[in-house]
């Protein structure tokens, strides 16, 4: 019986080397999260604070270049030029520096913990449920590729909130109000970079880490809004109302990443560990995940 009866399909693609292996599953990964209709309406509430951000910097430009002292009508009220820059400036910090950096990753944290659960179950969880992770390892392929193919999806999922609009904030104010000092505006190009990496790396591994233990939806999302959203209390209250060492807030993991950030964008927040602290905590939880993941996928078996 010759090899067209079999219905045999030769390969007509074009090889790869092995190193390759983890973007067919990073590639499968994508394509599930991004067929969600769920998935882009989360994602399109997600940029409503880039938004805010973005058109926040339009509308400096606008009022910068007001009369001193003329009136301007913003949504219906009336305000003096000097007084609309000056709020647009200190209150919501649009200055082009650091802080506007800093509390837009700040407040797009709580979205991408919201995408990060729903994809998740979805990326990870759903191999183990349905046993789909047999047939990945039953291929040539190594765990450490199966692995590598999930975080970069996770990574994407992170970037696209995170990192990628920060960018664009950064060249729309470069664009808006001219470059400065070169070596000052690429040090804080490298910084929003920086906090994405750190990012990026944080959650890809602890998300994948937590999803291969719990598999199931409502048990992540209970255990991943206990990590990120929980110990910012509770971490609040030993340190502002029950006067404890600042060195506690390292239990609030999201903090640790915040102080990461910081650090990269050359600010020193008050009553906060140091940054290296930070950063021990954060690598200490990262081989924690990496140790678990290594076990856990050694440990499936392929054939029964």
């Amino acid at each position: 019986m010759g090899p067209t009866l079999l219905n045999y399909r030769p390969w007509r693609g074009e090889f790869h080397a092995p190193a390759w292996s983890f973007w067919p599953i990073a590639r499968v990964a994508l394509s599930m999260m991004f067929r969600r209709k769920l998935f882009w309406a989360i994602y399109a509430f997600g940029l409503l604070s880039f938004l805010v951000f973005f058109f926040g910097q339009y509308l400096l430009a606008w009022a910068d270049s007001q009369a001193e002292g003329e009136y301007v009508n913003v949504m219906g009220s009336r305000l003096q030029a000097g007084t609309l820059t000056n709020q647009l400036r200190t209150v919501m910090r649009l200055n082009g520096t650091g802080e506007t950096y800093r509390n837009f990753f700040a407040y797009q944290g709580y979205m991408v913990m919201i995408v990060l659960a729903l994809a998740g179950t979805m990326v990870v969880g759903n191999d183990f449920q349905h046993r789909s992770l047999p047939f990945y390892l039953s291929k040539p392929l190594s765990p450490w590729h199966y692995l590598m193919g999930k975080c970069l999806a996770v990574a994407v999922f992170v970037n696209l909130m995170t990192t990628l609009p920060a960018v664009i904030l950064f060249f729309q104010y470069r664009t808006l109000y001219s470059w400065g000092y070169l070596p000052d505006e690429l040090s804080l190009l490298v910084g929003i970079l920086g906090y994405g990496l750190v990012l990026t790396v944080f959650l890809s591994l602890t998300l994948v880490a937590v999803a291969c233990w719990l598999r199931k939806t409502v048990p992540l999302i209970m255990v991943w809004t206990t990590m990120f959203f929980m110990m910012r209390p509770l971490s609040n209250t030993l340190v502002d109302g029950l006067r404890y060492d600042p060195r506690w807030r390292l239990i609030d993991l999201w903090n640790n990443t915040y102080l990461m950030g910081n650090y990269f964008l050359g600010l020193h927040p008050a009553n906060q560990p140091e940054w290296y602290e930070a950063a021990l905590v954060l690598a200490l939880v990262c081989a924690l995940c990496l140790s678990y993941l290594t076990l856990r996928i050694r440990a499936v078996e392929i054939v029964r």
